[in-house]
């Protein structure tokens, strides 16, 4: 695990010891048993085997909700040296995904191919994934909860017989509803950025921002796929809850299987399609620039890359195919090829012709999603 997480999760631990695994936020007399039960089981990290590693190790506050090591492509489990094959996408406003519907078109779920259905479905995942928290059954989790310091909170909010084992699946469904009850509090979605404000009629963008908003929404055809305005009494979390294939090429930094391809949602097991090969969710947007790197591989680095690949990536020649994405050419003047050239969209992305100082200010427009800027 690398140097910055561990001095992250250290001070994580320290603020729980002294609070007793119930650490609460300003607003913690606002929320239910169940969210409180939430937000410590994703705050404890006691709950992985061995311990060390929570829900907040790869969604830390701090960085948007997503992955603390930004110079990682992909997310460390709490075994050394073992790693998933996708970056952390950002637990913060995850709940205004819908649950994953095949109906009317492809959308929603949760994780980058939709595989689950809602997020108490994802928060039951990590816990038993063996290159995330490792744990090798439900009731193992179940007897680390029951055996800590809010166990009693535990038996109020799941039932006084949740730490039976004849109960273990129930306790454990209860135990991922609490969490994904904490992620649909304020603490995650806080809609606190100068986009709110402006909105709201708190404040103006700059001409620069305001310029990158104009080209977000028209010529940049970032839009189509992350609305910046949202129908019905919606709130606006820049994105169309699809699946689409941008093109994303294979991350060559990281030693995977060189014959390892994601083939995303049309890769699952219950899916298997062709047709879905390459697709991938599309995220949201709020707190963009907290949360590098950036794609379901983590292959780009910075939001200016992201604009430019948006911008350049049938006009730009191929990188050296022997470095991939580790030509040091890649992001400026050269892109990889995609990693599942079936499926992918040209119509919004690849020749989009913008200036350097366009793509500038469409980057200039999307750090005013960020949190933080004023107190709704």
């Amino acid at each position: 695990m690398n140097t910055r997480k561990l001095f992250t999760l250290a001070l994580l631990s320290a603020a729980v010891l002294v609070v007793g695994l119930v650490a609460q936020p300003a607003s913690a007399q606002q929320i239910t048993p169940q969210e409180q039960l939430g937000r410590n089981l994703y705050f404890d990290l006691n709950l992985s085997e061995p311990a060390g590693q929570g829900c907040v190790s790869c969604h830390d506050p701090n960085f948007g909700f997503a992955d603390p090591d930004d110079n990682l492509p992909v997310s460390e489990g709490v075994v050394t040296g073992l790693f998933g094959t996708r970056n952390s996408p950002s637990a913060a406003y995850a709940v205004f995904f819908p649950e994953f519907t095949l109906k009317g078109g492809i959308q929603g779920g949760q994780f980058w191919d939709g595989r689950a259905l809602n997020l108490t479905e994802q928060a039951k995942g990590p816990f038993l994934n063996p290159v995330e928290m490792a744990n090798t059954s439900e009731a193992q989790v179940i007897e680390k909860i029951c055996a800590g310091p809010y166990a009693d909170l535990f038996k109020q909010v799941c039932g006084p017989n949740a730490c039976d084992p004849a109960n273990t699946e129930t306790s454990y469904h209860c135990m991922a509803a609490s969490i994904a009850a904490f992620e649909g509090t304020s603490e995650l979605n806080q809609f606190s950025s100068k986009f709110d404000a402006v909105e709201a009629g708190l404040a103006t963008f700059t001409a620069l921002e305001d310029q990158g908003r104009a080209l977000f929404s028209g010529r940049g055809k970032c839009g189509h796929c992350h609305p910046a305005k949202a129908g019905g009494n919606q709130p606006v979390v820049f994105t169309d809850f699809k699946f689409h294939n941008i093109g994303v090429p294979k991350n060559s930094e990281f030693p995977f299987d060189p014959a390892f391809v994601d083939l995303g949602l049309g890769g699952r097991t219950d899916i298997n399609d062709p047709g879905e090969y390459g697709r991938f969710k599309t995220t949201h947007l709020r707190n963009i620039d907290l949360t590098p790197p950036f794609m379901h591989n983590g292959v780009i680095k910075t939001l200016k890359e992201v604009v430019h690949f948006y911008n350049t990536r049938d006009v730009l020649p191929l990188c050296n195919p022997d470095l991939g994405s580790e030509d040091p050419n890649f992001g400026t003047t050269c892109w990889p090829p995609p990693e599942v050239p079936e499926n992918m969209d040209s119509n919004f992305v690849g020749n989009l012709g913008l200036t350097d100082a366009e793509e500038d200010a469409i980057v200039a427009y999307m750090l005013t999603f960020s949190d933080g800027f004023f107190t709704p």
